[in-house]
């Protein structure tokens, strides 16, 4: 497998043409490449230029409305809720980010819902831009039927990511960022692409047997972490991100890896909390405390840590593509809608 450094503005334009060939507004493909370009150069490939191909599909067969805008409303002094009216769900992301911190600094803790909305990418994205607001942050996501309920076979649960941040009085934020699932399904469908076998122990087929064979995991379930807790938290997850704001449970929604059916209609959750209302300058004092211990234990490294790394070799080396991908997408760019 052969791979090729694209600059990251390069990267960038290229997802956004093979976007816009699919019949998806300049408006939005420029928000859907920014965030997969930055999951690829934070090292979360499953969520990265990979999901273009099926990104474009949806746009296409208006599985994702390319061209939708969505409509925030507020509901509660403290609370948002998010229309993101089946299209793709960065720029509703956007703007509860930049919403969310002026209502928190009034109500301690914000909130936003987001209802018919789509695949949330890496969540870290969304609570780190929050945590350089000065805010503490959660999100957690739905996603279409992926998982079982603990001891069951059919799947009930998405791999339900959360995400956690909070900033850092002297460095970058602590950023948490995971699935509740061994491993997220972007993964697995990047080995049936490559056309290669995945770990024992990550999924189970259609008939709830083990297996190691990409294509039939994406037809079957993923595990939970930390077994029957990780189907718990999952449990939380559904609750918050589907039935809390309306939205598709993970077992009524459609896939989000092809372009047939009607739209999958996930969603999503998302708190600021301003520390000021709580501890104050305590809390930043604390929190600094927390992190610099942590790091003093040789060997330790904070979530996130790397991402500052990552970045700055981005920046200079651009951001590593496999050679057939990167192939992919300058055919798809080519395409008309």
């Amino acid at each position: 497998m052969t791979t090729t450094r694209v600059p990251v503005e390069e990267l960038r334009a290229l997802a956004e043409r093979c976007l816009i060939a699919a019949n998806t507004s300049e408006w939005n493909a420029q928000s859907v490449a920014k965030a997969l370009v930055q999951a690829d150069i934070d090292g979360q490939k499953g969520h990265g230029v990979v999901r273009v191909a099926t990104y474009s599909a949806q746009s296409r067969t208006g599985k994702v409305d390319g061209h939708a805008k969505p409509k925030m409303t507020r509901t509660r002094p403290g609370s948002l809720m998010i229309d993101v009216a089946n299209g793709f769900a960065f720029r509703a992301f956007e703007l509860a980010t930049e919403e969310l911190p002026k209502l928190a600094h009034e109500t301690g803790i914000a909130a936003a819902g987001f209802v018919r909305s789509h695949h949330a990418g890496a969540l870290g994205q969304a609570v780190e831009r929050l945590a350089d607001a000065g805010m503490m942050a959660m999100m957690f996501a739905n996603t279409p039927h992926a998982m079982t309920a603990w001891g069951g076979k059919r799947g009930v649960f998405g791999t339900n990511p959360i995400a956690f941040a909070a900033p850092r009085a002297n460095g970058a934020p602590i950023i948490i960022d995971l699935a509740l699932s061994q491993i997220v399904r972007g993964k697995i469908l990047s080995a049936a692409q490559r056309g290669e076998p995945i770990p024992e122990g990550w999924a189970n087929d259609a008939e709830g047997r083990p297996t190691t064979d990409a294509k039939a995991a994406l037809k079957g379930t993923v595990l939970p972490i930390g077994g029957p807790k990780g189907a718990a938290l999952a449990l939380m997850v559904e609750i918050l991100a589907g039935s809390l704001t309306g939205a598709n449970q993970a077992f009524e929604a459609t896939s989000l890896f092809d372009g047939e059916g009607h739209p999958p209609g996930i969603g999503q959750f998302l708190i600021a909390i301003d520390p000021g209302a709580f501890g104050g300058p305590a809390a930043a004092q604390k929190i600094e405390l927390l992190a610099s211990t942590i790091e003093a234990d040789t060997g330790t490294r904070l979530p996130g840590a790397s991402r500052r790394e990552t970045r700055e070799a981005a920046a200079r080396d651009g951001v590593s593509i496999e050679d057939g991908l990167l192939a992919s997408l300058n055919e798809m760019a080519q395409q008309t809608a």
